[in-house]
């Protein structure tokens, strides 16, 4: 698979390099002795989901502990909004301790479609113009080896057309836990390579257009970019369970099961549940459940509730990624189902923790997530594939 394939399927908030190579002998020894539990959510009634078969769900989240995972959690809802969550796995390799139900987890570059909701929304109430430059909002900062943000569009960044080089691949693994980086001192890294590309010739996923997105909101608005997202997204649509760390903030506030990150190929699994999330700041910093994100990608693609219809249209519009079958709009990918038809989210990754799911055109809704980078293209696939059987039952 090439590198841009990779990064479409992952759809990552990425600090870290997979590493390949065989499984850490901790996480071996808890997938042999765990048993998988599964609890039905509080909106779902008790024959909601009956069925004399096998859950394929449970099934695929039992696969995904046995290959490898500390733990995996999922949600499920159908069209009328019935829930059902899963958990496997353990949610603390050195303890044992159970998964958390619906436990809060980091959820990477899902953030980036709610920095892509404010913008569009800032669009709509025209404060910003998807075909504006990048200069008109930032001043002279965009500036680098063929790199002039006068001719960069906040579209183009919206939609990871920019050709602006990725910071994340700077940052090394020892780093991230516990160093503090201002926005600016990511655009910085990432302005120290040359442009990748023309603006709007190609697609190459880069972390740096959104750090740019959040700043643009941040000089339109006067206010942070945590204030706007927690005002214009999160209360808005009564997400109780999803926020913007603070500076500073390396915990994970509700229960949460335990992320984890291998530092090279042949290191065992080390515990990165608190860490500093500001190297992913828009791009990537926020903390959710997989019900919260369900809720917020229904009410993304079901209605009016955070943008209109002419936003939405814009979100929705699409460009192909290179050497696979998903496509990109504004914050926003499709996926094709193996049922037929796609659906539409982001997923995201953060050491410690990937998260993969999204919502079909009749409201279904799913999202998985895994404590530890999946380190091989397979396992990648696995986390995908769950969500696929998730969407499709």
């Amino acid at each position: 698979m090439s590198t841009q394939a990779t990064k479409a399927t992952t759809s990552r908030f990425r600090i870290t390099r997979r590493q390949g190579g065989g499984r850490g002998g901790a996480v071996a020894a808890a997938a042999a002795v765990v048993v998988a539990v599964m609890t039905a959510g509080a909106l779902a009634p008790p024959t909601a989901f009956a069925t004399t078969r096998p859950d394929t769900v449970q099934q695929g989240l039992n696969a995904l502990v046995r290959d490898g995972q500390p733990a995996a959690l999922a949600s499920v809802e159908d069209g009328d909004g019935r829930t059902r969550t899963y958990t496997a796995g353990v949610g603390d390799l050195a303890t044992g301790a159970r998964v958390p139900r619906d436990g809060q987890v980091r959820i990477g570059s899902n953030t980036k479609t709610f920095t892509a909701v404010v913008a569009l929304q800032l669009v709509g109430e025209g404060k910003i113009g998807l075909d504006t430059s990048v200069d008109t909002y930032l001043p002279g900062l965009v500036r680098g080896k063929g790199i002039d943000g006068s001719k960069i569009t906040v579209r183009q960044l919206l939609q990871h057309t920019s050709g602006i080089p990725e910071y994340g691949n700077d940052i090394s693994d020892e780093e991230l836990p516990h160093r503090y980086f201002e926005p600016r001192d990511l655009v910085d890294i990432a302005l120290k390579h040359e442009a990748e590309f023309a603006p709007g010739k190609k697609w190459s996923y880069s972390n740096t257009n959104y750090v740019l997105a959040g700043l643009i909101i941040q000089k339109v608005t006067g206010r942070p970019l945590a204030e706007e997202i927690d005002r214009r997204v999160i209360k808005r649509i009564g997400l109780r369970h999803t926020y913007f760390p603070a500076p500073g903030d390396k915990t994970i506030r509700e229960a949460h099961p335990k992320g984890y990150h291998r530092m090279t190929e042949k290191e065992p699994l080390r515990d990165f549940t608190e860490i500093d999330p500001s190297a992913g700041w828009a791009a990537g910093q926020m903390i959710s459940t997989n019900s919260d994100l369900n809720r917020f990608f229904g009410a993304l693609l079901g209605g009016d509730l955070l943008l209109r219809a002419a936003q939405r249209d814009q979100m929705r519009t699409t460009v192909p990624i290179e050497g696979t079958e998903f496509h990109y709009g504004l914050g926003l990918m499709s996926r094709p189902l193996s049922c037929g038809g796609v659906y539409w989210g982001h997923g995201g990754d953060i050491a410690g923790y990937e998260t993969r799911g999204g919502v079909t055109d009749t409201g279904r809704a799913a999202n998985v997530a895994v404590t530890s980078i999946p380190t091989e293209t397979p396992a990648v696939q696995g986390v995908l594939k769950v969500v696929d059987t998730a969407l499709c039952s």
